[in-house]
């Protein structure tokens, strides 16, 4: 089976039953997005691909782990051999790290509201890293909303500046003022990653109450002004009620101003619990819209350093994937 129609299929399903010897140190946890407060995932490798799976013993896929991080993948009736990847934090080679797991803002798609985590102090997210330097080449940053935009801003803000002790590329992606990405640019962060979330600014109005879309187009802009091209991203989830017409033109409008977006398929939790997930076919549909408007854009996902677009493990990436 070609790797796009696997990994296409396996992001159908979302998830996978993990069985055999004992597999924790493949276990990833999520404190941020539609992942946060579940059992973990694990990253399945074939080759030089991946794919990250939620770990559900429901699930109609199962990987089984023969020790070591050895593993075979069995999905209808074929057997997939490969490996679990170890994970930094949250995913393989690097520190992905959620500065503030708590959130002011109520995004339907999310769980992080009803979670309700906490703050992670700055030397804790320093002892972190520094735990796992030996096995990371990039340091990714998220995070929630504790107070305030501006002063979780602020707050990390103060995280990247102890983080540029570590000499790695440093990837951020929070909720922007609009100083942001000149203020983390200023801090020789590497790349940004803003948000639209929805392919429309109606399902945006319905999905994320209290935020602004015309913002996330202002700092996406500046940032591409300040970064370049190839340096900016951009979630659009997949999955929530936009026509495909709707999401190439989203994907077109992105990567015309010089944004890589990120097709993230929809995990129905939270507010979207009675969603479903997109189908494979339209996974790959989409993979070929954005394989084409990147190249027809002059971008390259191949040249991300940091964050989703790197990992590639949630999402069919053009040239990384196909």
């Amino acid at each position: 089976m070609h790797w796009t129609e696997l990994k296409s299929r396996l992001l159908e399903a979302g998830s996978v039953n993990l069985t055999g010897e004992p597999a924790g140190r493949f276990v990833a946890r999520s404190a941020a997005g539609p992942g946060a407060g579940s059992e973990g995932a694990v990253f399945f490798a074939m080759g030089g691909h991946r794919v990250r799976l939620a770990v559900d013993p429901f699930s109609p896929v199962e990987i089984a782990h023969r020790g070591g991080g050895v593993a075979d993948l069995y999905l209808d009736n074929n057997l997939i051999a490969g490996n679990l990847l170890e994970p930094g934090f949250h995913c393989p080679d690097q520190a992905y790290i959620t500065v503030t797991g708590s959130c002011i803002f109520n995004c339907r798609y999310c769980t992080v509201p009803r979670i309700g985590g906490r703050r992670k102090s700055i030397d804790e997210i320093v002892r972190m890293v520094d735990s796992v330097r030996h096995r990371i080449h990039a340091i990714s940053i998220t995070s929630g909303v504790l107070e305030t935009v501006e002063e979780e801003e602020s707050y990390v803000l103060e995280v990247v500046r102890h983080l540029a002790f570590f000499d790695l590329p440093i990837g951020v992606s929070i909720y922007p003022t609009d100083k942001t990405p000149d203020r983390l640019h200023d801090l020789g962060v590497a790349e940004v990653k803003f948000n639209l979330e929805a392919a429309t600014p109606a399902l945006f109005a319905a999905m994320c109450p209290g935020l602004e879309y015309d913002l996330i187009w202002h700092v996406l802009d500046r940032s591409v002004e300040i970064l370049g091209k190839n340096r900016v991203f951009s979630n659009v989830i997949l999955g929530l009620g936009e026509t495909d017409a709707e999401m190439a033109a989203c994907i077109g409008e992105l990567t015309a101003h010089g944004v890589i977006p990120v097709i993230r398929p929809l995990n129905p939790v939270a507010g979207l619990a009675n969603l479903s997930r997109p189908s494979a076919e339209r996974l790959r549909r989409t993979l070929a819209v954005h394989s084409e408007a990147l190249a027809g854009a002059g971008l390259d996902p191949h040249l991300a350093r940091t964050m989703c677009t790197n990992c590639t493990g949630c999402d069919l990436v053009p040239g990384r994937d196909e």
